[in-house]
């Protein structure tokens, strides 16, 4: 495909133009016009702070793809949004949401490891020309590039990559189902995170420990909300990049440590940087919860984190084009039948332990999303849930390899099975 240039390039214009975009949206979303009114009933304001950016990116106005600014959120805004929404968070009521969390993530890991074979297998018995390629240009190599992606991150993919074999083309090709489908599914948990309680009821969930962390929570914030002041904001932002910049000079140091001295290790992500960056960020603000930086909430942290956090969603949403659809519509038929099978194993799992929408929406993105997404959609439900999105994208780290690795398998034996 030729490289066309947007037609604003400048980041800072495409930064002011995000910010713009996410001003109008809160600006309208608390208007008592009836129109507004009616809109943001049915249309949840992070969904469009999300899917403006990406049309804008699909009609080429702006690009994703050659702007720094995801990479800016993801490294920076991220990080500082994670010390500053778990630094009012109770870790033991955290904590006693319960295994149901932890059984929606694996229900979703396997969702993705056998939703890519069962895709193949459904999608090739309509068009047999997706098992007809030869050597590196067999389909199950891309995608299982693509159940490394969806199960851990991008160095999950790579090492699928690196042990399947797919060619340049065919990879880049997967890159683009694997953004596309993911991005598109994260809108649909964004949706109906605003309206939760309809899915609840179809699942017969007791969601009655998350609406408990949230009272708490916010009865906490109530308790110590005071007027604020320069001082209180501008010790936020020291704690917030503070940490952030401690976690970044850490992660510099552990990540080349573990790749160089520990290759074995490598399976895990754990020679990752961003890995690093996210688990220590947390990590901080967990721990300055247990101090006094915990009355800072009073003082507006969650917000601050939450303002972060939307800035990162316009980002995300200037990484989808929906252009590419054209481009190989029968490899997107793929992407969408394995998240759909993905889909469907998980609500079977919900229905059957009654677990809450918000654990399958958090437990999907956790795999598909990973940890740059996966604490925008559990925020999405209340700030305070933001680190169990944090936990279970770590999580999806370390089995991304394993899990990439059997669905593989399974999809090069339903390949040859149908060549």
């Amino acid at each position: 495909m030729p490289n066309t240039q947007p037609f604003i390039q400048q980041d800072a214009v495409v930064f002011g133009l995000l910010m713009m975009i996410l001003g109008w949206v809160f600006t309208t979303s608390n208007s008592k016009h009836s129109f507004w009114k009616k809109l943001y009933t049915w249309v949840p304001p992070i969904l469009l702070c999300y899917f403006i950016p990406a049309l804008l990116n699909s009609t080429g106005i702006i690009s994703g793809e050659q702007s720094g600014l995801y990479k800016i959120s993801s490294r920076y805004l991220l990080p500082a949004s994670l010390v500053l929404l778990t630094l009012s968070i109770d870790l033991k009521a955290l904590l006693r949401l319960g295994p149901k969390a932890l059984v929606m993530f694996l229900a979703g890991t396997l969702g993705i490891m056998l939703g890519g074979p069962l895709a193949l297998l459904t999608v090739g018995k309509i068009f047999p020309s997706l098992m007809q390629g030869t050597g590196d240009q067999e389909v199950w190599r891309g995608l299982a590039t693509v159940a490394g992606s969806w199960i851990g991150g991008g160095a999950n993919q790579t090492a699928m990559l690196e042990v399947f074999g797919a060619s340049k083309a065919l990879f880049s090709q997967m890159i683009a189902v694997d953004v596309l489908v993911g991005n598109v599914w994260m809108a649909f948990l964004l949706y109906w995170a605003g309206k939760p309680q309809i899915i609840d009821r179809f699942l017969k969930a007791d969601s009655s420990a998350i609406h408990e962390l949230q009272k708490k929570v916010e009865l906490y914030q109530q308790s110590i909300k005071r007027e604020r002041n320069l001082a209180d904001w501008m010790l936020l932002l020291a704690i917030a990049f503070g940490i952030t910049g401690v976690s970044h000079f850490l992660a510099d140091i552990v990540a080349p440590f573990i790749g160089n001295n520990y290759p074995q290790l490598k399976q895990y992500s754990l020679d990752s940087t961003f890995f690093w960056i996210v688990v220590l960020a947390t990590t901080g603000g967990l721990i300055a919860s247990f101090t006094k930086a915990r009355s800072l909430e009073g003082a507006g942290a969650s917000t601050f984190g939450s303002l972060f956090l939307y800035v990162l969603v316009a980002t995300i949403g200037m990484q989808m084009d929906l252009k590419a659809l054209l481009h190989a519509p029968v490899l997107f038929l793929v992407g969408i039948v394995w998240m759909f099978f993905h889909i469907m194993i998980m609500l079977i799992v919900a229905k059957w332990i009654k677990a809450p929408f918000f654990y399958v929406a958090v437990g999907s993105q956790a795999n598909v999303g990973g940890a740059a997404s996966a604490p925008v959609v559990a925020s999405a439900f209340h700030p305070s849930l933001a680190p169990v999105g944090v936990l279970l994208a770590v999580l999806g780290y370390a089995l991304g390899t394993y899990g990439a690795y059997i669905s593989g398998l399974l999809m090069q034996w339903i390949f040859q099975l149908n060549h």
